[in-house]
């Protein structure tokens, strides 16, 4: 039990005490931690390993041969040793996040987010950090390929040149092309010459992962196109309908950036937003939310429009409404709420929910009068009519296509299985097929081109406001990878048919000519091109009789099954990336699978527990997946994620978990109803984490509500009974020189785990596969322990990020015979690795259970190429020593070398940030020098809302908490 009187818990099993969890806690280390594995085990580990750190060949080192700008000092390029940054983008999904690439001597080897660019903010996701081992990933195709066989570019070439004139094509009456939504300048204008010089030609954007009803949605409600912007850093009040803004439901981090903001609270006169979230998987923006209402999402429409109904913005209809009384109030303590913050509140929906999901949400945002405040509309730049996957679909059935231009996308695995693409695209005589790996898709089809890595490309991209950014390669294609734009160019006969050729004149045609030159040249540093945010547009009255004709609530049969992103694998895209396959889901905890999420009241009803095999039947298509028990899940819908059970990819994907596409729609792609269940008599275990490092019942989370924070300022130190300890010996005195420390700051973070990745790629964290993850070996410096408090059917969550608290009374240095751990004048808990024995008498000393042992050589066998994609300030380490968080010790000195190279000056606040401090979205975690009272460590650390986690065994921990804090509506407590 915690100050704030709740009771929390990891999982099911440590709720209830079961035998299986105390058999797990109770051990010294995690059951079979300490036992050898097998030499078939073993072998997979290897594989493993060689597939995420093996570099793709002796090429790794080339710079692009144009002239690329660094964000640094011109001095820095030409000094060895020195790492030099570039900007450039990553798309996903349509939607760009601006980065800051790190390199080392022509190599990328750390991202960040680039400050300037309105889709990060100087933030960056877990994807994104984790994008950089996809570069070196030896599984990438490497060479084109003709119906399977290697081939090369200019082969291609010349039966593309061939292929694309206008007597083989005509006016392009069977020429299809296939792309994931454009969201770059160049590579739109390239579409628009290819569609006039083959004006019969159709062109169809496919999403994996949907986000067209959202557009549908804007053009239901105004009658035009139209891209809503949402400021969540203005709302006082966020309803969020099926949205998980704070996860993947959004493709940039903003969203997190804006939210955290409002949920900072400086003193008990601090405002603070509030959230409500309906929504059927728990999710991060459910576990955020001041209140939650699990609701499957097929019900999400009604819930919609009853609340229209009861603010006004839709006529009453004379039906029963649906729910019990409980949701009943809670809808009408949300209108009330909503309705007393006119113009200061919001209500967004997900891509998961149909186009009138969405209008209601934009009328609502209408009636409330939130346009012009905290949502803007903006005027997209015209697009040409597109087809949709469905005609593209009947238009091979009926032998209409003849030619087919894939643009890096995997619809024979992506789309849902009752298309049957795989079977259709061998019906078409010229299937053509850009992509990063020999997919599923590029095995079916006649020639497959393999794609350049966004950091070997010259491109540009489109973030969420129209703001243009460029993409420069950091080093030249490994494997002579083609753009998108690069295979475009032949079907459309341009003259230019270089990427950096075609970005180059796109851009200079926009601009004066005598300011060409100039404004590329700062676009190139900058990472952003100025003034091309889309205009902004006045979008009049929603018409709420086509929206009122549209929301008809439909009644629903069987079982509810939705899909979603995965925070690993997205789409399946990032399937081979052994970073992200290994980082535990922000919820479930779950590693290396996916798996079918159900209610613990579900589970009792199908007879069902925790790796049990169910099948889910529809349409003829059957898929057959473990079940997790997940607390908070609605009741009647079961969710699945994407990117699983891919069966043609690289060896660390390859087969793990189920594919979910097995039953989906092509009609509602982000759920599904009528499913049917059968339980199986086979079972597969899972690797998770959530019972790893358990609380055991320790006030090592502490939150309250506004209200009680207001009372009792002093709320968090309730459980502190360690004021008067004293120690027994004279304690160093840590007085010389700077004296680091963090403060997190739980109220703001949202447990995204783009801190984990940021750690791993610094500080070259090896993977060790599902095995060792299931033996509780995971390596990671970092890790986000998530708690559920409450009604398990209806939990509340919260997020705590843990890594080395650098004691300083460290029980570690005391029990370490060789003196391998130790601490530094700074106040650091040092590690020398050449001289850890590996005895382990520290791990076992450590109460938080931070300090991670390398039971194998991980990178034994990695050749001197392959260490290339290594952090060269970091070390790299053997088998049999033990590892932890540094806080990042390599930027302290690289800071303090570059302070006294200018003139011996004084560190600046802020000037020093930690890996997981630079990356995170919410900007949760704040590092630096506790002996400078004017420095943000030192004033957080000052805040009443501040604790330490086991204070009580005096071992003064240099990392403390600011306890959470939640603002419940008084009547829904």
């Amino acid at each position: 039990m915690t100050p704030s009187g709740q009771n929390y818990w990891r999982s099911l099993d440590e709720l209830a005490g079961s035998p299986g969890f105390r058999n797990w806690v109770e051990r010294e280390f995690p059951r079979l931690a300490s036992e050898l594995q097998s030499k078939s085990t073993r072998r997979k580990l290897l594989q493993l390993m060689a597939a995420s750190f093996g570099l793709a060949g002796l090429t790794a080192c080339r710079r692009p041969e144009e002239k690329i700008l660094p964000a640094s000092r011109t001095a820095e390029y030409r000094i060895p040793g020195k790492p030099v940054h570039y900007a450039t983008s990553m798309n996903l999904g349509g939607c760009a996040t601006g980065l800051i690439v790190e390199t080392h001597e022509g190599r990328p080897t750390k991202i960040e987010g680039n400050p300037l660019h309105p889709g990060s903010l100087g933030a960056c996701s877990a994807l994104a950090q984790a994008s950089v081992l996809g570069l070196y990933d030896p599984d990438r195709s490497r060479f084109p390929r003709k119906r399977g066989k290697r081939s090369s570019w200019a082969d291609y070439a010349a039966f593309a040149e061939e292929l694309f004139t206008p007597a083989r094509q005509g006016r392009g009456e069977k020429l299809w092309f296939l792309s994931e939504p454009l969201s770059s300048p160049s590579l739109e204008a390239l579409r628009a010459d290819v569609l006039r010089r083959f004006p019969a030609a159709r062109w169809v954007e496919f999403e994996s992962v949907p986000f067209a009803a959202v557009n549908r949605g804007a053009e239901l409600a105004f009658g035009q196109p139209l891209e809503a912007v949402f400021d969540f850093a203005r709302a006082d009040i966020i309803l969020s309908l099926d949205c998980d803004f704070l996860g993947h439901d959004w493709r940039d981090v903003i969203p997190i950036r804006q939210f955290s903001e409002r949920r900072r609270v400086d003193s008990p006169a601090s405002k603070m937003n509030r959230l409500y979230s309906v929504e059927s998987l728990f999710t991060l923006t459910g576990a955020a939310a001041d209140h939650r209402l699990a609701l499957p999402s097929s019900q999400v429409l009604g819930f919609a429009r009853e609340l229209a109904e009861e603010l006004g913005a839709l006529p009453r209809k004379a039906e029963t409404k649906a729910g019990g009384a409980g949701r009943q109030r809670w809808l009408s303590v949300v209108a009330r709420d909503l309705r007393e913050h006119t113009g200061a509140c919001l209500v967004v929906a997900g891509p998961r929910q149909p186009a009138p999901v969405h209008a209601l949400a934009h009328v609502l945002n209408a009636r409330l009068g939130n346009v012009g405040r905290t949502v803007a509309y903006l005027r997209p730049s015209s697009r040409p009519a597109l087809a949709g996957f469905d005609e593209l679909c009947q238009a091979i059935q009926s032998n209409a296509v003849e030619t087919l231009v894939m643009l890096g996308v995997n619809p024979v695995y992506a789309a849902p299985a009752e298309a049957g693409f795989g079977d259709l695209l061998a019906k078409v005589a010229h299937s053509i097929h850009l992509g990063a790996e020999f997919d599923e898709t590029a095995d079916a089809s006649a020639w497959h081109v393999n794609e350049a890595h966004y950091l070997e490309s010259w491109g540009d991209t489109r973030a969420y406001d129209g703001t243009a950014a460029l993409q420069q390669p950091m080093i030249q294609p490994l494997f002579d990878g083609k753009t998108a734009a690069e295979v475009l160019s032949f079907a459309g006969g341009q003259s230019e048919r270089r990427s950096y050729d075609i970005l180059r004149k796109h851009w200079l045609a926009q601009w004066p000519q005598t300011e060409g030159e100039s404004r590329w040249r700062k676009a190139l540093h900058d990472g952003v091109v100025e003034g091309t945010r889309y205009p902004l547009a006045a979008p009049g009255v929603p018409d709420v009789k086509r929206v009122d004709a549209t929301a008809r609530v439909a009644g629903t049969q069987g079982v509810e099954v939705t899909f979603f992103a995965d925070s690993s694998s997205f789409d399946g895209r990032f399937a081979n990336n052994g970073w992200l396959q290994e980082t535990p889901d922000p919820m479930t905890k779950l590693t290396w699978d996916n798996a079918a999420l159900v209610s613990p009241a579900k589970a009792q009803s199908l007879g069902v527990r925790d790796g049990d095999i169910i099948a889910l039947t529809r349409g003829g298509n059957s898929l057959e997946i473990p079940v997790l028990i997940v607390p908070g899940q609605a009741d009647e819908s079961i969710a699945i994620a994407l990117g699983y059970g891919r069966r043609q990819c690289g060896r660390v994907g390859r087969g793990v978990g189920q594919n979910a596409n097995l039953i989906r729609s092509l009609v509602t792609p982000g759920f599904v109803s009528g499913v049917t269940i059968s339980k199986t008599v086979r079972k597969r275990p899972l690797a998770t984490t959530q019972e790893h490092h358990s609380m055991e019942g320790r006030p090592l989370i502490r939150e309250a509500t506004l209200e009680e924070y207001r009372r009792d300022p002093k709320f968090a130190h309730k459980a502190d009974h360690y004021k008067d300890l004293f120690s027994l010996h004279k304690e160093h005195s840590y007085e010389e020189g700077p004296q680091w420390g963090m403060a997190i700051d739980l109220s703001a973070c949202v447990g995204c785990n783009a801190c984990v990745v940021a750690c791993q790629a610094e500080n070259n964290v090896p993977i060790v596969g599902r095995e060792q993850v299931r033996r509780g070996r995971e390596m990671h410096w970092i890790r986000v322990d998530r708690y559920y408090s409450g009604d398990p059917e209806a939990p509340r969550a919260v997020m705590q990020p843990v890594a080395c608290q650098h004691c300083e009374n460290a029980p570690c240095e005391t029990v370490c015979p060789v003196a391998a751990t130790t601490h530094s004048p700074e106040g650091l808990n040092d590690m020398a690795y050449n001289r850890c024995v590996g005895t382990r008498y520290c791990a076992n000393n450590c109460p938080y259970k931070v300090r991670r042992f390398n039971f194998f050589d991980l990178n034994k066998g990695v050749d001197e190429i392959g260490k290339m994609v290594f952090n060269p300030d970091v070390t790299v380490r053997m088998r049999g020593v033990m590892e932890k968080c540094t806080y990042c010790v390599q930027r302290i000195q690289e800071k303090k070398i570059q302070a006294r190279a200018e003139g011996g000056r004084p560190l600046k606040d802020g000037e020093i940030l930690t890996a997981c401090q630079q990356t995170c979205p919410a900007s949760a975690i704040v590092f630096g020098d506790l002996k400078d009272p004017n420095s943000k460590v030192a004033q957080l650390k000052q805040k009443d809302r501040n604790y330490v986690m086991l204070g009580e065994i005096n071992i003064r921990p240099r990392t403390s908490y600011l306890a959470r804090l939640r603002n419940p509506h008084p009547e829904l407590g």
